[in-house]
Formats: C-alpha cells, structure tokens, sequence
C-alpha cells in the first residue's frame, strides 16, 4: 500500500514520518524550505518523549509523486480549494482520500439520505470545487487527537497526542479502514475505527468554535480559558448554540458540555491552533471552523448571538494580521 501526504505540513509530515520509521511506503508532498529541508535532509521529529528521523521521498509537485493507495489530505480546510483539482494525477480507480481537516467537512452532507443531501457550505467548499475533484466514495473521514509544530523546516515537534480516529461516513465497518488504521497502529499511532464518525466530529467543534477564537483574542490557553469565571462563562454559551446547530441536522453528541469543557481543562497548558497560527503569521481557520457552523445555523434558522460576537472580533483580528504580514 503506498500513501501520499498531500500537504506534509506539521500534522502531515508527522503522520509521514511514523509510516516511513515503520518501513511503509510514503511519499511527502510539500513546498518552500520545509520540502526542500525534508528533501535534503529528511525529517525529524523531537518532543513528547521521542525524537527519531527518517528520510521518506519529498516532492514539491504532484506530479512527481506517482500514483498513490491512499492520499492523506494534511493541508489546512482553507488550503484544499487549491490543493483538491490538482490531485487527479496520483489518484487510482481505487484510491482512498483520507480527510483531516477541522470544521465541518466538505462530504458531511453528501449521501445523507435526509433532508440535509446536498447542502453545500459557501465557507468549506467555495463553488463546490473540492466535492467536484474528489468523489464521495474515496472519502474516509479522520479527526486528529495530535498536536506538533513545524519549529524548522524539515523538523517537527510533537506536543502531545497520537491518536487519529477513523471513520467511513456511511458508518460502517469497511476493509479499507482497517487496513489503513492497521498501518497508522504500525507507526505508533492510535487509530481506533468508529462508526459515530460524524458525532466524533461535532464532539471537536464543539471545543473549536468555543475555544479557537477566544484564544487568539485573549492569547489564552485552553486552561487559563477554563479557569476564567468570565470567559468559561461564554464558552457554556457558545457550545449551546453549536449544540443546537447539531441537534437541528440530526446529531446526538456523545459528551456533554460540562464534559468538553472538563477534557479542554485536562490538557492544560495548550494553545489552540488557531493561536498558534495568529502567532505564527499564518492564516486562521476561522471560516472553515467558526464561519460554517455560522452559516449553517443562519440556514437552519438558529440565533447564535455569541459565536457571532466573538467570529466578528476574531474576523477584524484575521484582516488587520494579514495587513500587518502582508508585503510591504
């Protein structure tokens, strides 16, 4: 089985350097310093009581990458718009799109069967570019329990975390699924199979809409947001609203919101990723996370004054970071 990580970023390159350590074959696909560091010098990875390199193969054009079992999407959800065309030439009859983004997933509503088939997110999927490049039955859906960071290029610090649940979004128990979570076991990961895949995804944006935004407006980490009377506060009042947004499509969560908000405090001193891009000048997940559970709750018909309070304070911080990295 041969697997392409299709945006080798720092969950990507990650993920690729468990497989390579674990003798699979893999392929890197990345650009600028990082790909030419990885092509050079391969990567390495330090942190969370490991560090090890590898030198898997690195291309920074997809069409040097060959065709591919599977395809590890590790780009950002804002990324895949330009990513997802571009993939065609390593792509088999057969060939398994495995999807890591945050935020409601461009195939969530494709082969529902309910009332919701169809619905199409301005916010996830502009035009309808991605869900045209990659057909519902490649999609196998994931959601990373795993934070590392790009420190250099070519080398990845790993936080905390090594799990990676993985899910049909039909809900059931396939071949291919396993084989891949077998691989991913393999590297070092945890890679249980669900077939709640898609409750599994609201459990995560349920703590992403609450916390993302007001970390990178107050540059707190999931515990000091905890802890704060005042902003867990608005936390409880952003998670009902997005709870009400799940409910409305059909979705029963498994945990409650006193319980989200418990597992945020366990991990303590973390910064979400949406601060760590603020400081990192890179930009923020905000529409793909924030904006389209907006939009979908705009469609649904249901007020969510809170999250809209705090997605338009975090929106003027987006524009007004972007005006400052921007070229002079």
């Amino acid at each position: 089985m041969r697997f392409l990580i299709a945006g080798a970023g720092a969950i990507g390159a990650y993920i690729g350097a468990c497989m390579a350590r674990s003798g699979r074959d893999v392929v890197l696909f990345a650009r600028g310093p990082h790909f030419r560091a990885m092509k050079e010098h391969g990567v390495r990875v330090i942190g969370a009581g490991e560090e090890f390199a590898v030198r898997p193969d690195a291309v920074d054009d997809l069409e040097k990458a060959g065709a591919a079992d599977v395809v590890f999407l590790g780009v950002k959800a804002h990324s895949l718009t330009e990513l997802a065309p571009r993939l065609r030439p390593v792509m088999k009859p057969d060939t398994v799109v495995v999807s890591t983004q945050n935020g409601i997933p461009w195939w969530y509503f494709q082969n529902t069967g309910d009332q919701f088939e169809g619905f199409r997110l301005a916010r996830v999927d502009p035009g309808g570019v991605i869900a045209q490049a990659i057909e519902p039955r490649r999609v196998l859906a994931s959601i990373v329990y795993f934070s590392t960071e790009i420190i250099e290029p070519g080398v990845i610090r790993h936080i905390e975390g090594n799990r990676i649940s993985l899910g049909e979004p039909d809900g059931s128990r396939s071949e291919r699924s396993r084989q891949i979570a077998q691989a991913l076991i393999a590297a070092g990961l945890r890679a249980p199979i669900t077939t709640r895949i898609r409750p599994e995804i609201w459990v995560k944006i349920l703590g992403n809409v609450a916390f993302n935004p007001i970390s990178a407006l107050t540059r707190a980490t999931l515990v000091e947001m905890v802890r704060d009377p005042d902003v867990s506060k608005l936390v409880r009042n952003i998670m009902v609203e997005v709870e009400a947004v799940a409910r409305k499509i059909g979705v029963e969560l498994p945990v409650s919101i006193e319980q989200r908000i418990a597992g945020a405090e366990k991990i303590g001193e973390h910064k979400t990723s949406m601060l760590q891009d603020l400081e990192a000048g890179r930009p923020m997940e905000l529409e793909n996370i924030v904006g389209a559970v907006l939009e979908l709750g705009e469609r649904l018909e249901l007020p969510m004054p809170h999250c809209n309070a705090v997605y338009a304070c975090t929106k003027l911080l987006s524009a007004i970071q972007r005006r400052n990295f921007s070229p002079r």
